[in-house]
């Protein structure tokens, strides 16, 4: 199946049924966070709600802290000072799941890279069988599911990570720059994908380096500078009517430090 019809699949691809989970994780509560390397603050005193069912862009230049802010939220990394609290107790909540720029996979099959996390989840082998087989033919990689996972296309491979990432049922999706390296195909397939999470209930938060992208898929923006977060709103209100100096800067890409 080529990539045109694997994006125009996922755009037509029905939406499961959204079963309420029996504890909700959200909001996310950032209070007062900030993160040092030694004497270096590479972020300074976030203060941040991230609440349910919206798709939320991290935006920023380069080296403003925005992979570092979603490493943190998910719980990768912990903050220097402050807090971050999820509305379930604990600090990191097994019901969400981050996919990075590039994706960690398994030197396995892509079957395998399926089956393994729900084998650490728990899930009795004959219902993983039937969940990874659900979500191979889900997301267009049937005919791919006994090739080696490392050896796909740079689109294949992100198509798997969110596969992988969608089987787990997160409640919250955390993305770094998921087609930053992609060509305009795969990238819409990616940003496809990314909308039937949301029309699933599954709440975004990801960050994307390319304007065009953030105004096809923001909700909300938040948008980061020298570690600090500078605006956070709604993306209509971001885009077109921004309120600090600096995203009016970045925004008519002029070269901000």
């Amino acid at each position: 199946m080529g990539a045109g019809a694997i994006g125009a699949g996922a755009a037509g691809m029905k939406v499961d049924k959204v079963i309420s989970p029996t504890t909700e994780i959200l909001p996310l509560r950032i209070r007062g966070v900030s993160y040092a390397v030694g004497k270096t603050r590479l972020l300074d005193g976030i203060d941040l709600t991230i609440n349910a069912g919206r798709r939320l862009v991290v935006m920023g230049p380069n080296g403003a802290g925005k992979s570092l802010f979603l490493r943190l939220c998910h719980g990768l990394i912990a903050p220097t000072s402050g807090s971050i609290a999820w509305q379930a107790q604990g600090p990191r909540p097994a019901e969400q799941a981050m996919v990075l720029q590039r994706p960690v996979l398994l030197r396995r099959s892509v079957r395998a890279n399926l089956d393994y996390p729900l084998a650490l989840a728990g899930h009795a082998r004959a219902e993983r069988g039937e969940m990874v087989q659900k979500t191979l033919a889900r997301f267009g990689l049937i005919a791919l599911a006994e090739r080696p996972a490392r050896l796909l296309s740079g689109g294949e491979q992100q198509r798997l990570a969110l596969a992988r990432a969608w089987a787990m049922r997160p409640q919250v999706l955390f993305m770094d720059e998921p087609s930053a390296a992609l060509d305009p195909s795969a990238t819409r397939i990616i940003e496809d994908l990314i909308r039937l999470f949301s029309a699933e209930g599954i709440t975004i938060v990801m960050t994307s380096h390319d304007l065009f992208q953030a105004r096809r898929l923001a909700q909300d923006v938040v948008f980061l500078h020298r570690g600090r977060l500078i605006e956070h709103g709604p993306a209509a209100r971001f885009f077109d009517a921004p309120q600090t100096a600096e995203a009016r800067d970045f925004l008519g890409g002029e070269l901000i430090w």
